[in-house]
């Protein structure tokens, strides 16, 4: 367990989302300041959000593990970023400003009709409460097996706290919260960084040869398969996916609106990109840091704990000095809530923008339609993560997951069909999507190929069959 010293750091971090909470409420008056910040949100800060929201806690304890246990071969997946960034900043975001669009999902309406609107935001919905879940329920099972803490004192903690700051603050607190968090995320990387060198005998000399010689830092693999992480499989699936993450996703996409015009909208895509090339550098060089740490001290290594991502934060707890364990424990609860209060207020702008506004009677209490959407869907979320920690279904979120992350995918060629091309049409596009997810389901039942491909896989589908049909379907 943690002293008090370690305590005292966490139940600060704590309260100073609490204080921003509360803060940035006074700012809410209409719905365009609950999800938009009325627009005066410096390009810096939507950069760090950006940066935040992508970065969840899967991400923090996964890749140091995921390192730890092979090598280097996802590194390019993580730095894809910097490939797409051109191609959402001269395409994307300029096609959404200028339409003035509320959610990504709008545009699919101005584009197509409303029945494609209604699917994708239905799809992204559905995804970001099964995302809330995830972000709680991983973490949480992480943090009761290494500090032994209750698995439901973590989701509750995380999930309201991030709820109420959320609920109350809009995008505000969303954003300026996650600028804190990733502050508190990276100073709380560097210093575990340093101290992993200074435990290591040889230092980081030490770290580089052992490594090398067992080929920890393999990072391209030219072997011609889809079922491996090679080069191929790697490039591939990190573009399509961070096509289909930056381009289509609300939780991005409405970064992409806080801000006053198009230029600083573009200049916050391109800090985040920056931001993501040092921060995996470090996420991956700590996994085999601490391989070369447990090759010299293998005694300081449980058995069960390479289990369920937990390898980081085994280290964090029994290696690193009080005070340091609670920066790092406060950085697991960082990346966990700047997910979180994301995915929650997203996923409220999507109901109300896409669905209340548009299939309802106009009411005049947006703003307060607006605060129980949030409330609702972090709630059930918190359910959902209950519910996975009651049941121990940890293998059924899996498939939920990949079913609708390759929905995400499919989804992702319904955008490029409507932003690169002229002729491709709602019917066309709507029988391309639908066709494009059973092709999905049976290169996943069959286990074609890597499941780093299934974004790209979803988003060729659909972009090919969506645009064939359209010349099929070709409207009068």
């Amino acid at each position: 367990m943690l002293d008090f010293s370690a305590n005292l750091i966490i139940i600060i971090y704590l309260f100073v989302l609490f204080y921003l909470g509360v803060f940035f409420s006074k700012k809410q008056k209409t719905i365009n300041d609950y999800f938009n910040g009325g627009q005066r949100i410096p390009s810096w800060a939507a950069g760090l959000s950006i940066f935040g929201t992508v970065l969840s806690p899967i991400t923090f304890l996964a890749i140091p593990a995921k390192t730890y246990a092979t090598d280097w071969s996802y590194f390019l997946f993580n730095i894809s970023i910097l490939i797409i960034t051109p191609i959402i900043v001269f395409f994307f975001v300029p096609t959404y400003r200028k339409l003035n669009i509320s959610t990504a999902y709008e545009f699919l309406e101005k584009r197509f009709d409303l029945s494609i609107r209604l699917i994708g935001a239905f799809c992204f919905i559905v995804f970001q409460i099964g995302r809330i879940g995830i972000v709680l329920f991983l973490p949480s099972l992480v943090l009761n097996l290494v500090l032994d803490l209750n698995i439901f004192f973590c989701i509750l903690t995380m999930g309201f706290i991030s709820l109420f700051y959320t609920f109350i603050g809009g995008i505000e607190a969303v954003i300026w919260t996650d600028v804190i968090q990733v502050f508190v995320l990276l100073t709380g990387i560097m210093v575990s960084f340093l101290y992993l060198f200074n435990l290591i005998d040889g230092g980081l000399f030490e770290i580089i040869n052992l490594a090398k010689s067992e080929n920890k830092f393999n990072i391209i693999d030219l072997s011609f398969s889809f079922k491996q992480p090679t080069l191929w499989v790697v490039l591939l699936g990190g573009f399509f996916t961070n096509i289909s993450t930056y381009g289509t996703d609300q939780t991005v996409v409405q970064r992409y609106l806080v801000t006053s015009n198009v230029n600083k909208a573009s200049k916050s895509i391109w800090i985040n990109a920056i931001m993501s090339v040092p921060s995996s550098i470090i996420f991956f060089f700590i996994g085999t840091a601490l391989y070369v740490f447990y090759n010299q001290f293998p005694n300081e290594l449980s058995d069960n704990i390479l289990m369920d991502d937990a390898i980081f934060p085994w280290f964090i707890i029994t290696q690193l000095p009080s005070p340091v364990s609670g920066l790092l424990i406060a950085s697991i609860f960082a990346a966990a809530m700047s997910s979180l209060s994301s995915s929650m207020n997203s996923g409220a702008s999507s109901y109300l923008n896409d669905f209340q506004k548009r299939l309802f009677v106009k009411k005049e209490n947006y703003l307060t339609i607006a605060k129980y959407s949030t409330l609702i869907i972090g709630l059930i979320g918190i359910v959902f993560a209950s519910l996975l920690a009651t049941y121990e279904i940890k293998s059924l979120w899996d498939e939920f997951n990949k079913i609708l992350g390759l929905i995400i995918g499919s989804l992702g060629g319904v955008f490029l069909l409507g932003i690169l091309t002229k002729k491709a049409n709602s019917r066309g596009v709507l029988i391309g999507f639908f066709i494009s997810i059973i092709i999905q389901i049976i290169i996943t039942y069959f286990d074609f190929i890597h499941l780093l491909l299934y974004s790209a896989s979803g988003v060729i589908s659909c972009f090919i069959l969506g645009y064939i049909f359209s010349f099929i379907l070709k409207k009068k």
